[in-house]
């Protein structure tokens, strides 16, 4: 018996998905889309075929990769602009609220579907119906919800129960599903087998039909036939961010997040970030201070640069122009002052890893009619459209926060990781690198401990783990800080697996349900 590969996700069904692959002879790209197909399923709230990502893979012979099959802004060719379905709602986090907007008009063109088969084809070693097999089962046959699940469709009641389409996948019963209730999606669950038995190119088609059918403009959308014939994924060369002895490769622009991590791991190597005691008053300031440095830098024409002028995100992360940057962070250091994703990272047992990072949004309370599909809301989020709403020009792919991360030891990968947690994936991913590469912690406790966000002069720190002298010098410094006293999913979900000295290893974000799986043979 020899292990094949370890995986992280966020829900049992989806990491036993992937370790299925794995134990079957496939690689870690294999297990990803297996795992990311079955969460369409089991993770309904988080992630669907309506919504977008990117996935960062590789190995030490063939180099690394990352595929952005990130949503597309919507309306080319679109005269006049129809009036638009699109209206607020608000997510109740407990400690803090955000408003979100949904309806079709909220709606950005989807490149999940496509981003997936081309990543299957592009690294894939297993025929497509093998890796559908374990998404097609539990759509057809159901699966027990989790507690995690159960409890985000609670969060986003108003968007599960907005229309008759999207009613059918959240509220079979008549009711929100509650933890160990059956939920299956046998629509779903026939549209990939045949993605799986048939022609894919025909079910692509099929599904691009009803998207612009069903949220184009007629319908107070914003999809045209042109939107879906333009989108295809892009390939793109990482994001190559130094630390140490390791170099760190993330999603680039135009993903807002990578180059904003990037930042803060040059800022805080810099500062020495690793020496004060883990957890400790001191750890807990210059983490603040890092992460508030990294908001300013977003507030000073980042959002601009990422599709103006990209290089300069590069000479950012290469260093160019950070001397000031740790001299705003290390003033911090003495001054007196929903996101609905998910991740899974894997690594197989010849070397090579994967980490993916998808979402819908919140989605917008539409699903495709007889597909089983809810679609994206990115058109409604502020963390991605910091412009403002349907600002950006129809066709650009839209930035986003997801920066799936592969941390290499020389060639081979160590660490691959990555979150889900909206404008918090920055935070939450930087923080986790740091605790294993500078406070050089046990995977687990990196992964779990508390952690924090900060956003302009705003900071929300989790106070559990931390002790009172801590919790007491963050409220100090940062007054009006929102303190949770216990581990939230507001602060992501950080999912990660290790290889070390030939021992695969893994660790699950407990605030979003996180699970780890060995594959054996």
């Amino acid at each position: 018996m020899g292990i094949r590969g370890v995986i992280a996700a966020s829900e049992p069904h989806t990491a036993a998905a992937g370790a299925r692959l794995l134990r079957r002879g496939g690689n870690a790209v294999d297990a990803i889309v297996a795992a990311k197909l079955a969460a369409t399923v089991t993770e309904l709230p988080l992630t669907s075929l309506g919504g977008g990502g990117a996935c960062i893979w590789g190995d030490a012979r063939d180099g690394y990769e990352v595929l952005d099959f990130f949503a597309a802004a919507p309306g080319i060719g679109l005269a006049p602009w129809p009036v638009l379905d699109f209206a607020p709602i608000t997510v109740d986090f407990g400690e803090t609220s955000q408003v979100f907007h949904i309806g079709k008009g909220a709606a950005a063109v989807p490149g999940e579907l496509v981003g997936l088969l081309a990543l299957h084809r592009r690294a894939g070693r297993l025929p497509l119906h093998e890796v559908v097999a374990p998404a097609v089962a539990w759509a057809r046959d159901g699966f027990p919800v989790s507690p995690q699940i159960a409890m985000i469709a609670a969060l986003i009641a108003p968007i599960a129960s907005h229309s008759r389409t999207v009613q059918r996948l959240f509220l079979p019963a008549g009711r929100l599903p509650q933890a160990g209730d059956h939920l299956s999606n046998p629509e779903l669950g026939d549209f990939l087998q045949a993605l799986g038995d048939g022609n894919p190119s025909a079910q692509v088609a099929m599904y691009g039909a009803a998207l612009v059918e069903h949220f184009g403009p007629a319908h107070g959308g914003l999809l045209t036939d042109q939107d879906v014939a333009a989108y295809a994924p892009v390939t793109r060369a990482p994001l190559r961010i130094p630390f140490g002895p390791h170099t760190v490769l993330t999603n680039p622009p135009p993903s807002a997040g990578g180059g904003l991590i990037g930042a803060g791991l040059r800022i805080a190597e810099e500062l020495g970030v690793g020496r004060e005691e883990f957890l400790s008053r001191a750890h807990q300031l210059v983490i603040a201070a890092v992460l508030a440095t990294v908001s300013e830098v977003r507030r000073t024409g980042y959002d601009d640069r990422l599709h103006a002028d990209p290089e300069a995100i590069r000479r950012l992360v290469a260093g160019g122009g950070l001397p000031q940057w740790t001299r705003h962070a290390r003033a911090l250091c003495v001054e007196n002052r929903l996101g609905a994703t998910t991740h899974i990272s894997t690594i197989d047992a010849e070397g090579m890893a994967a980490a993916m990072t998808t979402s819908n949004g919140e989605g917008c309370g539409h699903a495709l009619p007889g597909l089983g599909i809810h679609v994206n809301n990115f058109l409604g989020e502020d963390d991605i459209n910091p412009l403002g709403f349907h600002r950006l020009a129809a066709g650009s792919r839209m930035s986003t926060m997801m920066s799936p991360t592969i941390v290499l030891a020389g060639d081979r990968p160590c660490l691959a990781l990555g979150s889900g947690g909206s404008n918090r994936i920055r935070s939450a991913i930087l923080q986790a690198l740091l605790n294993v590469l500078a406070y050089r912690r046990p995977l687990d406790e990196a992964v779990n401990a508390s952690r924090q966000h900060v956003e302009g002069r705003q900071l929300w720190f989790e106070s559990g783990g931390l002790d009172t002298e801590a919790a007491t010098a963050l409220q100090a410094v940062w007054p009006g800080a929102t303190r949770f006293d216990s581990a939230s999913m507001f602060f992501g979900g950080v999912n990660c697996v290790a290889s070390s000295d030939g021992q695969l290893s893994g660790a699950g974000d407990r605030r979003r349900g996180g699970v780890v799986m060995v594959a054996e043979s």
